[in-house]
C-alpha cells in the first residue's frame, strides 16, 4: 500500500522509505518506481559494492503475475552466477520482508538507444554479439529469460552485456510458477516470440527472437511487428514477415539481413541453434552462409502470407528438450590444426573430431591455424615459391576442413569455418579466438615430446592449462615430427 508521503512503499507491515533499515541495509535514493516493484540504493556494512534493493508491489487490485514474477526471480537469481547476470546478495521472505538485494550495475539500461535508432552498423553488431554472448551464458545455467528487451540489457564498464529483471524467465530445475498459474502469454508484446504467443516457455530461442526484434529496431528505428496490445495483434507475427532490413536501410549489408531475418523466423528450428551460434556469426560475416533471405527488398507477397496464415492456424509448437541439453547438442568446436604437422597427426586430429562431431548433429566447427609472426621486425610474406604465406595457409586448412566435412557427411557449409590467425603467440591466439566465440571444446594436436620441449612447454599445454573451455589433446601413434608446436 502507497502511503501519502511521495516514496513510501509498504510491504507486510515492513515501511520501505529512505533511512529505513531493513535486515542491516540502509535504504538510500529511490532509483525507480514501476508498475510491478520499486528500487532503491541500499548499503550494508558487511557489502562494499553498489548494490540495489527490489521490493513488489503487494497492493490490493496489483497485477498477480507481479507478485509471482517477484516470487520467480527471488528463486533464480540466487542459481546465477558470471558477468552476464547482477550479483545476488539477499532476500527478504514474503511471510516477512518480501525483498531482492543485487548489485547495482553502473549506468543505464540499452533503452535511450532506441531513440537515436537507426544506430551505426558497427555498433548495431556489437551490441549483438554481446547479449547472444550473455544469453548463452545463461542457457548454459539452465534458464531461458524470455522478456529479453532493450530495457532488460546494461552493460559494465569492462564491456560485458548484463542480463536483468529475470521475474518472466524459466528454469529448466525450478517450478515454472508462471506457467502453472496463468492462461495469457507473459511478455513485452513487441519482442515476444510466436511459441510464447501459443504458451510455450520451455524453448530457449526464444530469446534469440527477442534479440532479433531489437536488433532489427535498432538497425532500422522501426519495430518489426509493431507493438500489439492484444493476443490477437501479437498472433500476426505467426503469419506477417517483417519488412526487410535493407528495403528500410539500404546501407544494410546482406549478411547481416540473413542473421536478423534468421532469429525472426517463426518456427523456432529455422532460427539458431544456441546464442553462440548467432554471435559467432556476427563476429564472422565473412562466414555467414546467405540464403534468399539476404537478399529479400520487400515483404512476403499477400499470397504467401495467406499461405504461412493457413499454416499457423493449426500448427502448434513443438517443445524442446531442456535448455541445457539443448545447448550441450549445438556445441561451438574448435580444432586448432597445425598445417605442416606430420601425416600421422594430421589424420588423428582430423579422426578425434570425427568421433566427436559424429554424435553432435547440430555443432559448429570452427577450423583453425596460427600463422606466426615476428614480435619485432618486418614478416615475410610469400614462400621460397612465391606463394602467399596466408593465403596457402588457408587453402592447406580449408582441405584438411573438406575432408572432415566429407567423413560427416554434412551438407551446410556455414557449419564448418576456416579462419587463418596471424600473431606471434601461437597459444594466445587461439586462446583469445576460443574465448571471443564461447568455444565449447578444443581439439588441438601435440607433437611429439622430446626435452627440449618439455622443458619449453608446448602450444598444447599451454591452451590446455588456461582454457576455460573442454580440450582434447591429440598424439599420433607414432609421430616422426618433433618440430614446433601447432
Amino acid at each position: 500500500m502507497t502511503n501519502g508521503a511521495v516514496g513510501l512503499d509498504t510491504s507486510a507491515g515492513v515501511v520501505f522509505e529512505p533511512g529505513a533499515v531493513v535486515d542491516g541495509f540502509v535504504l538510500g535514493e529511490r532509483l525507480h518506481q514501476g508498475g510491478m516493484a520499486t528500487l532503491w540504493s541500499v548499503t550494508h556494512p558487511q557489502h562494499d559494492l553498489p548494490m540495489l534493493m527490489k521490493t513488489p508491489h503487494l497492493r490490493d487490485g496489483d497485477d498477480a503475475s507481479a507478485i509471482v514474477g517477484f516470487e520467480v526471480e527471488q528463486m533464480i537469481l540466487p542459481r546465477l552466477q558470471g558477468p552476464h547476470v547482477p550479483r545476488f546478495i539477499a532476500r527478504g521472505d514474503y511471510t516477512r520482508r518480501p525483498y531482492l538485494v543485487m548489485e547495482r550495475i553502473a549506468g543505464e539500461s540499452l533503452r535511450p538507444r532506441l531513440d537515436a535508432a537507426p544506430l551505426p552498423l558497427a555498433e548495431v553488431v556489437d551490441i549483438g554479439v554481446r547479449v547472444a554472448q550473455a544469453l548463452h551464458e545463461l542457457h548454459r545455467q539452465h534458464v531461458i529469460h524470455l522478456d529479453v528487451k532493450p530495457s532488460n540489457v546494461m552493460f559494465r564498464p569492462s564491456g560485458e552485456a548484463v542480463l536483468i529483471d529475470f521475474g518472466l524467465s524459466h528454469h529448466d530445475q525450478l517450478p515454472d510458477l508462471l506457467d502453472e498459474e496463468f492462461l495469457l502469454p507473459l511478455g513485452t508484446g513487441p519482442y515476444m516470440s510466436p511459441e510464447q504467443v501459443q504458451f510455450v516457455r520451455d524453448e530457449p530461442r526464444s530469446d534469440l527472437f527477442s534479440l532479433g526484434v531489437m536488433l532489427y529496431h535498432l538497425l532500422t528505428g522501426e519495430r518489426p511487428f509493431g507493438a500489439p496490445t492484444s493476443v490477437r495483434g501479437l498472433r500476426e507475427r505467426l503469419y506477417t514477415e517483417p519488412v526487410p532490413p535493407r528495403a528500410l536501410r539500404p546501407d544494410c549489408p546482406p549478411w547481416l539481413q540473413e542473421v536478423v531475418l534468421r532469429c525472426l523466423e517463426v518456427q523456432a528450428e529455422r532460427r539458431y541453434a544456441t546464442a553462440a551460434h548467432l554471435a559467432f556469426d556476427l563476429q564472422n560475416p565473412a562466414e555467414v552462409e546467405l540464403t534468399p533471405r539476404a537478399e529479400r527488398l520487400q515483404a512476403a507477397s499477400r499470397w504467401s502470407r495467406m499461405k504461412r496464415w493457413w499454416q499457423a492456424a493449426g500448427a502448434e509448437p513443438v517443445r524442446q528438450q531442456a535448455v541445457q541439453t539443448q545447448v550441450e547438442r549445438n556445441p561451438v568446436v574448435m580444432a586448432a590444426v597445425d598445417t605442416s604437422a606430420s601425416p600421422q597427426l594430421s589424420a588423428a586430429l582430423r579422426d578425434n573430431a570425427l568421433r566427436l562431431l559424429g554424435g553432435l548433429p547440430s555443432a559448429r566447427l570452427a577450423c583453425v591455424s596460427v600463422l606466426k609472426t615476428n614480435l619485432i621486425g618486418m614478416d615475410e610474406t610469400v614462400d621460397a615459391q612465391g606463394r602467399h604465406l596466408h593465403m596457402q595457409r588457408l587453402i592447406e586448412l580449408k582441405h584438411w576442413a573438406h575432408g572432415l566435412r566429407e567423413a560427416l557427411g554434412w551438407r551446410e557449409d556455414h557449419r564448418v569455418t576456416c579462419q587463418v590467425l596471424e600473431s606471434p603467440d601461437i597459444a594466445g591466439a587461439l586462446l583469445g579466438y576460443a574465448q571471443r566465440n564461447q568455444v565449447d571444446h578444443i581439439i588441438i594436436g601435440a607433437r611429439g615430446a622430446s626435452t627440449l620441449r618439455r622443458y619449453l612447454g608446448s602450444v598444447s599445454s599451454e591452451v590446455s592449462a588456461a582454457a576455460e573451455c573442454t580440450v582434447t589433446v591429440v598424439r599420433a601413434a607414432h609421430d616422426p615430427d618433433r618440430g614446433s608446436a601447432p
